[in-house]
């Protein structure tokens, strides 16, 4: 996005007026208007002195989070320093929390994408599918209509072509018959240029369409790995569910999470550990086929589903890939430095054996719990009677 929308720019402007103007109150520099009459300060002790001390406190500390973490005077990070300090969100007061015991400081970048995530139910992954397939049924239709113009309009463009020639035959002499055949040759060219625009309108509809199916694989592609992200992997599911249940085949899902990312993370950096994230996928996703499916279902998190497999063949598929990964000797490309070895932990669960996916998804879940839980680097099974 290369600006933002009119009212955003105008709220960040006037977020930043009225931040300056506060920090111009607090060093005693406020200028008083001599055309405005000063309004009477409350008596101190009453309510309304107390409520303007709290808010003058709440933006003095908004201020000292903002400035304390070099951030910029945007309406998106007061908003979020605003339930932070007053506990209003509490998932954002985690994620603040969490990622400052973690890295200490706190960017511009993880604060949008923090805000993105707390407003993600306004427009959702879901929501955006749902448009486009409205979009795609409206165009579908649309699509139809103009083929049914166009065909409409040859036919009526022929019969006028017949209609003029006999004319033109029989009454060769007649000023009236004359015109009309004019008249009937001139609807016919303007029948043309409407079947020529119909085709050209018809060419521009199938571009948007192809435009959307490249958007929605956009939307459902993990832009790091390559692979399939969560919300492709969870319609994927409903579909191998009821075509699992359907054949009367087995559907085992399993969780992979690496081991110990976040050090690998703090070691090596983040780039090293993108790299990281893509070669495990890599790896996974060499299994995959049209009955095996790989997602990055989020973080250092990656899901496989697995029809025709039991849960035990599947332990076995992917312990495979996760001896085939600890066996691996990685160097970090930056600085040519061996890495400790990378693992993964997985916990593997009979999709079919729960009443609903979801269960089946926890499940496989807390196996992968259990697995990381007693040494990692090893695959577990979840227990069909939990």
């Amino acid at each position: 996005m290369i600006g933002a929308p009119p009212s955003t720019a105008n709220a960040q402007h006037g977020l930043t007026d009225r931040l300056t103007r506060w920090a111009k109150g607090l060093s005693g520099r406020a200028e008083e208007s001599q055309d405005v009459e000063t309004a009477p300060r409350p008596r101190a002790g009453t309510a309304a002195n107390r409520e303007i001390n709290r808010r003058r406190q709440l933006y003095a500390d908004i201020g000292d989070f903002l400035f304390a973490h070099d951030l910029d005077l945007t309406a998106i990070n007061f908003s979020v320093a605003l339930d932070y300090l007053t506990g209003a969100n509490i998932g954002v007061e985690k994620a603040i929390r969490a990622v400052m015991m973690e890295r200490g400081k706190i960017t511009n970048g993880w604060l949008e994408t923090l805000a993105a995530e707390q407003r993600a139910d306004e427009v959702t992954p879901e929501s955006l599918a749902t448009m486009l397939d409205k979009v795609e049924e409206n165009l579908d239709q649309f699509t139809g209509l103009m083929h049914e113009s166009r065909k409409s309009a040859k036919d009526y463009g022929a019969a006028l072509q017949e209609q003029a020639k006999d004319l033109a035959d029989v009454a060769e002499g007649e000023p009236v018959l004359a015109r009309l055949v004019g008249l009937t040759r001139s609807m016919v060219e303007k029948t043309r240029a409407v079947e020529t625009q119909l085709r050209e309108n018809q060419k521009q509809t199938q571009a948007l369409k192809s435009s959307l199916e490249t958007a929605r694989r956009a939307a459902e592609q993990d832009h790091l790995t390559g692979l399939p992200n969560r919300r492709a992997f969870e319609a994927r599911l409903r579909d191998e569910v009821a075509e699992a249940q359907a054949a009367g085949e087995s559907l085992s899902i399993a969780f992979c999470d690496i081991d110990h990312f976040k050090v690998i993370n703090d070691t090596h950096g983040h780039d090293t550990g993108d790299r990281v994230l893509k070669f495990v996928a890599g790896l996974l996703a060499k299994v995959s086929d049209d009955r095996c499916h790989v997602a990055r279902h989020g973080g250092e998190e990656f899901v496989m589903l697995f029809r025709g497999k039991t849960a035990a063949e599947t332990c076995e598929a992917v312990d495979d890939v996760r001896e085939d990964l600890a066996s691996r000797s990685l160097v970090n490309r930056t600085n040519g430095e061996r890495m400790d070895r990378v693992s993964f932990s997985a916990g593997v669960a009979n999709v079919l054996a729960y009443d609903d996916p979801r269960a089946a998804l926890k499940a496989a879940d807390r196996a992968l719990y259990l697995a990381k839980e007693h040494g990692r680097n090893r695959v577990y099974l979840a227990a069909e009677t939990e």
